[in-house]
């Protein structure tokens, strides 16, 4: 067992959405000897930096060259969730570069100086989803990502499978996570941040029309997590040095997108609304219709908190966070803690 309170933890994409929640949720378990890489420039990321105590940021840029040259000092454990996260990119060699090559290199460090490795993976390389959504290595090569931030994703991967260094590190295969800290992420902002907004100004939340017969409009289904399970898990795994592998980081049950919407229109306590408008057509064939992960090889680690339903968690996101437009502080501890 790591005892994360007394390691040294690096934490890159510290002040995106999920990096961010990982400082605050490490903060509320007094870990503070972190250190914090990410890309500000002109974005408002800041802003999630400001309650989080850590020991040294710095850009992105800097940290390869810094950590072979040896002036960061040492780890304990690398969460690497720096990436670009937009499933829209059509960059490819963008993608490439910065979600595979960027990680292959910090993998590598990370295990020739014995640093416990996790790493955002992600539930967009299994594709529409034909191929199963099993967390078991030998089924990788079945997978067929729909975009190409999937495909950057799965690269790594499948990388790591045929290196033979999954038994060495963790890859995190995040589902659909909303909640806190999202606000920078423009278009990728979950349907509850964007919704909430719909719903406070117009009254009414717009969904996408379904193109497939055998889903009606509104009831194509995803895996929501809430954020602050997503951290829980996460830093259970960190600590547990025997756990290793690709693991599904979700609740296990797939919602609706109406039922996502009544969700947040009874936070709001407004009567629900809702118009189904057409997706962009050069969205349409790169389309997940449903997820749902399956978390019973991380329930084998001996995690067995429970998840947050979702009523609750939207409640939780709304009322304590989006409404009054609040950042996570770990000075505070709304519920759920």
């Amino acid at each position: 067992m790591i005892r994360l309170e007394e390691s040294r933890i690096l934490v890159t994409g510290g002040a995106g959405f999920i990096g961010s929640a990982l400082v605050w949720g490490l903060n509320r378990r007094g870990c503070e000897r972190l250190v914090l890489v990410d890309r500000l420039r002109s974005t408002e990321k800041w802003r999630h930096l400001a309650p989080l105590r850590f020991h040294d940021y710095l850009e992105a840029d800097e940290l390869l060259p810094r950590l072979l040259n040896g002036s960061l000092g040492k780890f304990d454990v690398v969460l690497h969730m720096g990436a670009c996260s937009s499933t829209t990119e059509r960059d490819a060699a963008y993608l490439v570069k910065n979600n595979f090559e960027f990680t292959k290199s910090l993998c590598h460090w990370a295990l020739e100086k014995n640093v416990r490795f996790l790493y955002a993976s992600s539930a967009a390389t299994y594709g529409d989803g034909s191929a199963g959504m099993s967390d078991t290595e030998p089924e990788l090569d079945r997978f067929m990502p729909l975009n190409a931030y999937g495909f950057s994703k799965h690269l790594f991967d499948r990388y790591a499978w045929r290196a033979g260094l999954l038994d060495r590190i963790v890859g995190l295969k995040y589902f659909n996570v909303f909640g806190p800290n999202e606000d920078h992420k423009g278009d990728m902002r979950s349907v509850v941040h964007k919704a909430t907004a719909q719903a406070r100004v117009e009254g009414t939340i717009r969904l996408f029309k379904s193109y497939r017969q055998e889903y009606r409009d509104g009831e194509q289904q995803r895996d929501f997590l809430y954020v602050k399970d997503a951290v829980d898990m996460t830093l259970h795994l960190a600590a547990h040095p025997m756990a290793s592998g690709l693991f599904n980081i979700g609740s296990g049950v797939a919602h609706t997108w109406k039922q996502l919407a009544m969700a947040v229109f009874r936070a709001l306590g407004k009567e629900p609304k809702i118009e189904f408008i057409e997706m962009p057509e050069d969205l349409r064939s790169r389309y997940q219709y449903f997820t749902q992960a399956d978390i019973g090889k991380l329930r084998a680690t001996g995690y067995d908190r429970p998840i947050t339903p979702l009523d609750v968690a939207v409640r939780d996101y709304v009322s304590n966070y989006l409404v009054p437009n609040r950042v996570l502080d770990p000075s505070t501890a709304p519920f759920p803690d």
